[in-house]
């Protein structure tokens, strides 16, 4: 798997679920609460936060920021 750093250190709609996730686990119950349960499985190494989104008819751009939020106070 390619790790873009940038977008881990920043969520845009473009970051890899498995990337998000791998360095920032703080992410996940948000995730999982919304019904993004796909965590685990093959998909999150090649899915995006706005493929997902898609997926299960999400707005990914309101999903991107609660978890640029997410990211941000867990590094204070």
């Amino acid at each position: 798997m390619k790790i873009d750093i940038d977008r881990v250190e920043t969520v845009t709609a473009d970051t890899n679920i498995g990337d998000l996730v791998l360095f920032h686990p703080e992410t996940a119950e948000l995730l999982f609460s919304i019904g993004l349960h796909c965590l685990g499985c093959p998909s999150s190494g090649v899915e995006t936060i706005s493929d997902a989104a898609d997926v299960h008819g999400l707005d990914a751009e309101n999903l991107v920021a609660q978890l640029n939020t997410i990211i941000s106070s867990d590094n204070i």
